[in-house]
């Protein structure tokens, strides 16, 4: 009779394998500079811009806020000791991909939609 492997998960099985140094700080960095820009034209586009409402505007604005917030969770996943690990900083790099990806959207929405391009 053959003898059964360990049973183990392959959580448990993978190793752990650390980033090269000074990825972190770049992600980081860039986080913060995305965040910064999005937080000042959020202002601007929010609160400053003269002009009515329109559905767009407003579809717009809910995917910027929804940009920020990505980009909170991201900045929180890079600043955690564990995302040091290559798996984790590989999650992390795509929440941000999806932070600056919904940012694109919203702020190509929001210049067609101060533009009249679109209207509805």
């Amino acid at each position: 009779m053959a003898q059964d492997a360990p049973t183990e998960s392959p959580r448990q099985q993978r190793r752990r394998v650390p980033i090269p140094t000074g990825y972190r700080q770049g992600i980081i960095t860039a986080i913060t500079v995305l965040l910064g820009f999005t937080l000042l034209f959020f202002r601007y586009w929010d609160f400053e811009l003269p002009g009515e409402w329109t559905t767009s505007a407003i579809i717009a604005t809910i995917l910027m806020a929804l940009s920020v917030l990505l980009q909170f969770v991201s900045l929180w996943r890079s600043l955690q000791l564990k995302d040091d690990d290559e798996t984790e900083y590989g999650i992390t790099l795509r929440w941000f991909l999806a932070s600056g990806l919904t940012l694109l959207v919203s702020l190509a929405l929001a210049g067609f939609s101060m533009s009249e391009l679109i209207k509805f």
